[in-house]
């Protein structure tokens, strides 16, 4: 995934604050099963907010311009794993995203579109702003006729707290351009369906 930059991420101060959350429930932080815990929280951190101090254009910016009259058919990447920190209870959401681009002058490495989820998605994040964030970055780097983004994720804060719903998934759409047209969507949304993740 994409190199992340370590610069934000303060690992003295989360592990402080991990050994002050330990005591604040009333554990022992230097008992032998914790003694190394905040400083696994905080690599933990690392990886989850990474995000931060990376631009995702930065994944787009090496394109491929198309020649005259060589006009792109739709891209569509299915089945993109992904995982992000809900910043409502600072618990993971899982799940998959599938990103479709008509291209207008230019396409991008396939590669480079998974580095686009992960980086916004390595920041405190709820899933409809990571869906619409997603789809902006395309939209600017890619100057597309048309983007649609769904995520589908599992909240923890939904199946292992509150509620319980164990095998609920929430599903956000962002489209722009000509793929807001609902024929359009439609059609994009069979092909992504045809992958059995989304209905």
């Amino acid at each position: 995934m994409a190199a992340i930059d370590t610069g934000r991420v303060d690992h003295v101060r989360i592990e402080a604050a991990v050994a002050e959350l330990l005591a604040a429930i009333g554990e022992d932080a230097a008992r032998p099963g914790l003694v190394d815990t905040p400083k696994r929280v905080a690599a933990a951190y690392q990886d989850f907010f990474g995000g931060l101090s990376v631009d995702p254009l930065s994944h787009l910016a090496d394109t491929i311009e198309l020649a005259d009259g060589e006009l792109g058919e739709l891209v569509l990447v299915r089945d993109i794993d992904f995982r992000s920190m809900c910043e409502h209870h600072l618990l993971p959401f899982v799940g998959v995203a599938h990103l479709a681009y008509i291209p207008g002058k230019k396409i991008v490495g396939l590669g480079k579109l998974p580095r686009v989820v992960d980086t916004l998605a390595s920041r405190p994040q709820v899933q409809e702003r990571l869906t619409e964030e997603i789809a902006d970055a395309l939209d600017a780097g890619l100057e597309p006729r048309g983007v649609l983004v769904v995520l589908d994720a599992s909240h923890t804060c939904v199946t292992a707290r509150g509620v319980r719903q164990g095998k609920s998934t929430t599903v956000t759409l962002a489209t722009r351009g000509i793929l807001r047209e609902p024929v359009q969507r439609a059609e994009v949304m069979a092909l992504i369906g045809s992958a059995g993740t989304v209905a």
